[in-house]
């Protein structure tokens, strides 16, 4: 037996990006409760790069109502099974219009998996090439923002950098010798 036997599920609330669902649960105890799951296509986030360069976005993310800096990432809600090698090479154009001649994959992690399924691929890209942004409605205005690979360390270490997935992929890509 499992854990917690899910007795009943349903959907509280939908839109194109997510679902919530709230599923009625007995613990292995014989305790029951309700579970709320927040269900997320997973996404792929990318370390861009070139020489000392780490290329990031800014955007204003509305939540926390701040521009914040982080490593481009997203996830294609048209197509949850997408290859997540070519979902990180089609985010990295559509956020700053770079082109990796090679992607190395770091691997993957959970965003927060006490209320919500999304996962991510962690992915480096190097051999950049300049192309053109492609950016959804929402992006509209994002910033690519180069910044040293010591700065980028600097602003994790300082807080200024508040993304939990960029600081995440940035400790596993150095904690694996990929940077």
């Amino acid at each position: 037996m499992a854990d917690i036997e899910t007795l009943h599920s349903k959907i509280v609330y939908e839109n194109k990006w997510l679902r919530v669902r709230e599923d009625k649960i007995r613990r292995s105890s014989g305790n029951e409760g309700i579970y709320g799951v927040v269900e997320k296509p997973d996404f792929a986030i990318i370390l861009p790069i070139e020489g000392d360069k780490v290329y990031m976005v800014e955007q204003y993310r509305y939540t926390i109502k701040q521009r914040q800096l982080e490593l481009p990432q997203g996830a294609w809600e048209a197509n949850p099974d997408a290859d997540p090698i070519e979902l990180a090479k089609g985010e990295l154009e559509e956020e700053t219009g770079l082109i990796a001649d090679s992607m190395e994959y770091v691997g993957f992690q959970y965003l927060a998996y006490g209320f919500c399924d999304q996962g991510y691929h962690i992915y480096i890209a190097r051999g950049l090439t300049q192309g053109r942004q492609k950016l959804d409605e929402e992006e509209e205005d994002l910033r690519v923002v180069p910044i040293t690979f010591t700065e980028l360390k600097e602003k994790i270490i300082s807080g200024d950098i508040k993304d939990a997935s960029t600081c995440n992929a940035v400790g596993l890509a150095m904690l694996k010798g990929f940077i």
